[in-house]
């Protein structure tokens, strides 16, 4: 960076570690919508971005936390609510007229069968087409919560640890054992 007594200062987003400016560059080049799949803790965020050269055009926006209007009562965090997300996202955006886009996960690390994936592959089951790989996609087990089911259903002999692992599920209403079915039915609520 330092050149004599000429010193240039990268840009602002790239000194702040929000922007990978490489990239960016070669999302942006292939001319499609991008399909923004960003992830906090508690919650996964999908939005269908469109460049713009005065500023990027935000089309459809959906948050995990946005279930719970459905009737979700699992948690915000994980793989199915995450493909829950991304099919949610991938009909509001089919309904703006967006047929294909592209993956975009920033400066996400990419872990085969991720909660970005799940959310990309919902994004897909709604119709929109966006090229990836069929290994990456988490199981259809996961996607539905088979795993969460049979955890439950192993730990209902020990019940203190039962109820303090599931006590949000509990609290909602929702016996864990019954997860796939819970989310078989808003997913069918957001197919409509």
């Amino acid at each position: 960076m330092i050149k004599g007594k000429i010193f240039t200062v990268p840009f602002r987003r790239k000194r702040e570690g929000r922007t990978y400016y490489k990239k960016r560059l070669r999302i942006l080049m292939s001319g499609k919508y991008r399909l923004v799949v960003r992830k906090s803790l508690n919650n996964i965020y999908t939005s269908i971005v469109e460049y713009n050269p005065k500023g990027d055009k935000v089309l459809v926006t959906v948050g995990s936390n946005s279930l719970s209007k459905m009737g979700w009562k699992g948690g915000t965090g994980n793989v199915p609510s995450a493909y829950l997300t991304g099919l949610m996202a991938g009909r509001k955006s089919i309904e703006k007229g967006v047929k294909e886009a592209v993956l975009d996960m920033g400066f996400s690390n990419s872990v085969k069968g991720s909660r970005l994936y799940a959310a990309l592959a919902g994004a897909i089951d709604s119709g929109l087409k966006i090229p990836s790989n069929e290994e990456i996609l988490p199981a259809k087990s996961r996607i539905s919560g088979e795993h969460i089911a049979k955890y439950a259903e192993s730990l209902k002999s020990q019940k203190q640890k039962y109820e303090s692992q599931f006590s949000d599920y509990l609290k909602k209403g929702l016996a864990p054992e019954n997860f796939v079915k819970h989310f078989n039915d808003i997913k069918g609520k957001i197919h409509g």
